[in-house]
């Protein structure tokens, strides 16, 4: 069955349709990414998966045995909860879950033969595991190292922002590890590190999840399927983001010409992908392939790892592209730049060029410095020491506050303030109406007053007015934010075809590695390295870097470790191992069973055409899968046993 199943779903905002007839399915296992233009009911699909709305019409029908957790865009917590207090309060169940199974193990040991002690056992043994709750203060302080919640633990969750209160509300939801986990924008707020994490723990505990997300990196490595809402329904893909778009240009090329211009901006994206991803995947795998060999002859020989962190370290920091510099006008020149905070270092002796035609991102972790350096190249604060050359140039200037646009203005008064309704775009004199179209809005926007305006489509009216004038240099703040996939990607060619000089703040790795031929990465303490990678490389090598570091720190602990300590280890099975140990054989001898019955029917017309031959092979699926994990589990008790045996 499935966790939620959505049959012919109507909805309508006042005279605003937003669903007509849609169904939507989501079952155990599956990772399904929501995209769609801003406003077309996203968010709203969500509010009717979880229960915080109805449809007109339709019916919605949730299995009830199953726990549906959602993220908040403004989560609640208890008053008076410090950080630690608010994450270990949603883990309430999993600890008195861990307590029961701890006084049954006692009570069992008293009383072996108790079958309804075993049972009970049995059952709370797999609720643990399913939630990986066997070490839940090791989780709990994991959590809170790498959503950067560390140094606010005893602070009180009602004193932090709203982004550090949604890290908050996520790293809890995280740890509690609902049946299916609905998030709305999760990577909003976190820094490209956070992500990472995030991706590796969704993963690796095998969450059901249903997310929106603009984050094409994010979906491309967590989704199974995308669906995508267009004319009131929804369309499914399967896959992350890259067979999504081969799916949809597929799906494309058979219709209509008016989608002529999405097709070049997917053909486009494409080609990048094809480029830029793979070839990088390529380049990764041989090197992860000499770290993994490394790792063995390191256990040997130590030298080699100090070697290997070199090279990775010069591969980092490589220059390329530094031979064109004499072509290109200087536009900034920056000398031993410094800037301080309550004592701490954002920038110290900071020394770059600007040219014509760079483009520049600027990326690291939240609160290392990033948008003050842009403020500081605006004018806007004054370095502590060192100083900023420029030439006569015009800066185009855009963030999260949307400074240039006034409230009370009508769209088309922000475009032609001097009245009339056109336009100069890039040299060409084009009506209001057909500029703004290719920033997808309608003609009826074109009364609307600014304020009236959600956050994505002030972000959009923002950009699109960056567009009509002239600039040198685009500085860009986080510009993806609030903004949908089809946007993102219409920014990306303007941006792309852009000849000035660009320099931009972005958490969004692939936004960064389609545009950007230089990195200024903060690294938190002052320094900002440049690099010519590819972010998603440049992170890579640093990972790598990190696990050789890590693996050197527990070789020359085990070395300097006196020798009791290196002999200490497990001298007998757990309980959990010999429970494990005799119910293994027989379930696994029933699964083999089910197994060759089910491959028997799929040999006989007869028998799958009465199931329904797609029943019996999902069926044949899941427990094929079963039968590799508890094979597995099993295999490894054994080769413990003997080891101890031994």
């Amino acid at each position: 069955m499935a966790f939620i199943d959505m049959y012919d779903i109507k909805k309508r905002y006042d005279v605003k349709q937003i669903f007509d007839g849609l169904d939507f399915h989501i079952e155990q296992g599956e990772r399904v990414a929501i995209i769609g233009q801003n406003g077309c009911g996203k968010s709203t699909l969500l509010k009717l998966a979880v229960g915080l709305e109805e449809p007109d019409d339709g019916k919605v029908i949730r299995d009830s045995s199953i726990e549906i957790a959602m993220l908040s865009q403004m989560p609640s917590f208890k008053e008076g909860a410090t950080v630690k207090e608010a994450i270990e309060s949603e883990l309430g169940e999993l600890k008195a879950a861990q307590q029961r199974y701890q006084t049954l193990s006692q009570e069992i040991g008293k009383n072996p033969d108790d079958k309804t002690l075993l049972k009970e056992h049995e059952n709370l043994s797999a609720y643990l595991d399913h939630h990986n709750a066997w070490d839940l203060t090791n989780k709990i302080e994991r959590a809170l190292q790498e959503f950067k919640l560390k140094e606010y633990e005893n602070r009180l969750v009602s004193s932090l922002s709203g982004g550090e209160q949604r890290r908050v509300a996520l790293a809890s939801l995280i740890l509690k590890k609902p049946d299916l986990l609905i998030l709305d924008e999760p990577t909003n707020h976190l820094d490209v590190y956070m992500v990472e994490f995030l991706e590796d723990i969704l993963l690796k505990e095998k969450f059901t999840l249903l997310l929106i997300s603009h984050d094409r990196y994010f979906i491309d490595k967590i989704a199974t399927r995308i669906v995508e809402v267009e004319d009131f329904k929804l369309v499914n893909y399967k896959g992350g983001y890259e067979s999504y778009l081969q799916q949809k240009e597929q799906r494309l090329h058979s219709m209509q010409k008016e989608h002529e211009n999405l097709l070049r901006l997917l053909k486009r994206e494409e080609e990048w992908l094809a480029k830029g991803v793979r070839a990088r995947e390529t380049r990764n795998q041989g090197r992860k392939r000499r770290v993994f060999e490394l790792r063995e002859q390191a256990k040997k020989n130590p030298t080699l790892i100090r070697k290997m962190k070199v090279e990775l370290e010069r591969e980092k920091k490589s220059w390329r592209g530094e031979k064109i510099v004499a072509k290109k006008k200087m536009l900034f020149e920056i000398e031993n730049l410094s800037y301080s905070i309550a004592n701490k270092k954002l920038i110290e002796n900071f020394t770059t060029r600007i040219l014509q035609r760079d483009k520049i991102a600027i990326v690291g972790a939240n609160g290392s410095g990033k948008s003050t350096l842009l403020k500081i190249m605006l004018g806007r604060l004054k370095p502590d020491s060192g100083k900023i050359k420029q030439g006569e140039l015009s800066i185009g200037y855009f963030d999260q506050h949307r400074e240039m646009l006034k409230d009370d203005a009508t769209l088309i008064e922000t475009f032609c303030p001097d009245g009339g309704d056109r336009v100069m775009v890039e040299g060409k004199n084009m009506h209001v109406f057909g500029y703004l179209k290719n920033f997808l809005f309608p003609k009826e926007y074109l009364d609307k007053k600014i304020f009236q305006l959600s956050g994505g489509e002030k972000n959009r009216v923002a950009l699109a007015l960056l567009f009509t004038k002239k600039y040198d240099c685009l500085i860009l703040d986080e510009p993806t934010n609030d903004l949908d996939i089809q946007t993102i990607n219409i920014l990306e060619d303007k941006l792309l075809s852009f000849q000035g000089a660009l320099l931009f703040v972005s958490h969004d790795r692939y936004f960064v590695d389609k545009l950007a031929q230089k990195l200024f990465i903060f690294k938190g303490n002052g320094e900002i390295e440049v690099s010519y990678q590819s972010y998603s490389e440049y992170l890579d090598i640093e990972k790598e870097i990190k696990s050789l570091d890590d693996f050197e720190k527990s070789l020359d602990k085990l070395q300097d470790e006196p020798e009791v300590k290196k002999e200490k280890k497990q001298t007998k099975l757990s309980y959990k191992d010999k429970r494990d140990l005799e119910l293994l054989p027989p379930k696994i001898e029933e699964l083999e069973a089910k197994i060759d019955e089910l491959n028997e029917c799929l040999a006989n017309p007869n028998c799958y055409n009465q199931k329904g031959l797609s029943e019996v092979s999902k069926e044949l699926n899941n427990i094929q899968q079963e039968y590799e994990e508890l094979s597995e589990r099993y295999l490894e008790i054994l080769e413990l046993q003997e080891e101890l045996e031994g």
